[in-house]
């Protein structure tokens, strides 16, 4: 099928597909990597940042990582320093634990998205009010680990602050519908083909319908 994100080709055609969609409906389709703190941006780059695998990065990252450890346990009730170390680990686990060839994290990297669950959980219980651009990471995380239910729950969050987001409602129905929540699914899913252009609703709906039965294109697009 035409979006079985499993395949190579298959990813360049969706990746052309996107593309097109965002010249029709503007730039809140093509911020994947706003709030990561990865440098990505790109459309299936969210998780990848720069993803340079030099050990002079790595080490920096491991530093950062170390430091936001240490403001923790110096302000353990701060939600700044929390913050911060959820943004360090997803720095981590895109240096250390991310493989290009095959667009999936690797088991460090996994690990690493778990600490950052933990921290995101701890985040939580010190402010009513997350930013949205670590509750997107977050969001993130927990689809790369395949928790598509905590996902779902960030995004529906997220999307109750910015209900006209195009990205929020893509990745409320696509994680949903990852857990079996088809309720939910479709009813972000038919807020979001009414906000598109007509142009655009056939190929968005068959990406959403594939949600059901393939994860992977989850992972991607979320």
């Amino acid at each position: 099928m035409l979006f079985d994100l499993r395949s190579r080709g298959r990813r360049r055609t969706v990746q052309v597909i996107y593309i097109g969609l965002a010249v029709l409906i503007g730039a809140g389709l093509i911020l994947f990597g706003v709030g990561t703190g990865s440098g990505g941006g790109g459309l299936f780059g969210a998780f990848t940042g720069s993803n340079s695998h030099g050990g002079g990065n790595n080490s920096a990252v491991t530093s950062q990582v170390k430091s936001a450890l240490a403001q923790t346990k110096k302000n353990p009730n701060s939600a700044a320093a929390w913050s911060n170390l959820v943004n360090a680990r997803f720095e981590a686990a895109n240096a250390v634990g991310f493989n290009n060839t095959s667009d999936t994290y690797t088991k460090a990297g996994k690990q690493q998205l778990q600490l950052l669950t933990q921290a995101y959980s701890h985040y939580t219980s010190l402010t009513k009010t997350p930013s949205s651009s670590t509750a997107t990471i977050a969001a993130k995380a927990y689809t790369q680990l395949s928790d598509w239910s905590r996902s779902s729950a960030i995004y529906q969050s997220l999307l109750q602050n910015s209900p006209g987001s195009i990205l929020y409602l893509r990745c409320v129905a696509l994680t949903a519908y990852a857990a079996k929540n088809d309720r939910v699914g479709g009813l972000a899913q038919a807020r979001l083909l009414a906000k598109l252009p007509k142009s655009a609703r056939k190929q968005y709906k068959t990406l959403l319908q594939e949600a059901k039965t393939s994860t992977s294109v989850v992972t991607e697009s979320c």
